[in-house]
């Protein structure tokens, strides 16, 4: 009984309470709208700059055979690919094989150059795209879609003898 009495003189005096005014509230909502734009603006303006300096590292998340096949998660946190100017670091597991099963390997290289690096503005971020035969007979193609609002990225590696692997993460500056 006294609990109840409690909660009631709890909740008068509250009501008692000076509060503030509508346009006092609408004043505060809209500062932190305009700073929340600012610093959403100031992230995006952040990757488009590491896309164009060539200096960013790609941290995966997961990756996934295509066109169906099963989404891993990447728990290692060695995986990246780090790209500098016009080289690559690349550490990323890729799945390999004509049929099932599939084997795994890692690709563990640096590239001291790759052809055809090319960066293309999009509405929602980049597409950069490179060759390399990463040191075989086989020519892979990396193509990375970057999303400069969100801060993901997709990675797809495709070859003309194995099926794509695509994976999800994120960009980071050097």
């Amino acid at each position: 009984m006294l609990l109840c009495v409690a909660l009631v003189l709890s909740n008068e005096a509250q009501g008692d309470a000076p509060s503030k005014s509508d346009a006092a509230r609408s004043a505060e909502q809209e500062a932190r709208q305009k700073r929340r734009a600012e610093r959403l603006a100031a992230y995006e303006h952040h990757i488009d700059s590491i896309v164009l300096s060539h200096n960013f590292r790609f941290m995966p998340e997961t990756m996934q055979q295509l066109p169906a096949g099963m989404m891993r998660t990447l728990a290692n946190p060695h995986y990246e690919i780090t790209v500098w100017n016009e080289a690559v670091d690349v550490c990323i597991p890729f799945l390999k094989g004509y049929t099932p099963p599939y084997y795994p390997v890692v690709f563990n290289y640096v590239l001291p150059s790759v052809d055809n690096y090319y960066a293309e503005q999009t509405n929602d971020g980049w597409n950069v795209t490179f060759k390399s035969t990463l040191f075989s007979a086989t020519e892979y193609t990396f193509t990375f879609e970057i999303y400069s609002r969100y801060g993901g990225a997709m990675l797809t590696i495709s070859s003309p003898f194995y099926n794509s692997v695509q994976y999800n993460g994120t960009i980071l500056g050097l």
